[in-house]
């Protein structure tokens, strides 16, 4: 029977060993990284000459949607981080490929600050969000939302141009990862 508690007890400690120490925050991070990692995966696939381009006249331009995103991160993760959103204006001001990617890795850096912030406890405090309450980190999820959706516009993009995207490319082996 001591045995059998100690496995009990050692399982315990192992298990509380691998968890981490705020399992919300690192879930919500590890999906937001997804939606990061596709986004900024499309800006690599993406040639320049097709930033301008624009299936149909009433949705924006591949570079239009790339700054949507990069303010969509001051806004919703400013809520997180601020407790009101911040505006940039990226969309409204910048044009080339060459002002947005830098503007959008920083938008990035900025929710991934927010992130690295954040405690549980932190998580579950209620701010405004669009005349509504909602817990801070139901705004980083949102944030997580609104750059899926503008990912799925991004991937209609590319496959009508014939480019596979991030999502879809074939996963490589974790054994031969990093040769």
């Amino acid at each position: 029977m001591k045995l059998f508690a100690a496995a009990l007890l050692f399982a315990a400690v192992a298990s509380a060993q691998d968890a981490p120490a705020n399992p919300l925050i690192t879930v919500s991070k590890n999906i937001y990284a997804i939606s990061k990692g596709d986004i900024l995966g499309s800006v690599a696939k993406i040639p320049d000459d097709l930033w301008s381009f624009q299936p149909v006249k009433e949705v924006r331009t591949v570079a239009q949607l790339f700054a949507h995103v990069a303010d969509g991160q001051y806004e919703f993760c400013g809520v997180a981080a601020e407790g009101k959103s911040v505006s940039k204006d990226i969309e409204k001001t910048l044009k080339t490929k060459a002002e947005i990617v830098p503007a959008l890795k920083d938008a990035f850096a900025y929710c991934d600050a927010a992130y690295a912030k954040m405690t549980d406890a932190d998580a579950a405090v209620l701010v405004s969000f669009f005349n509504m309450k909602i817990t801070r980190l139901g705004a980083m999820d949102f944030n997580t939302a609104h750059n899926m959706e503008h990912y799925g516009n991004l991937v209609t993009y590319m496959r009508i141009k014939g480019i596979v995207p991030p999502s879809s490319e074939p996963r490589q082996p974790a054994a031969s990862q990093g040769k």
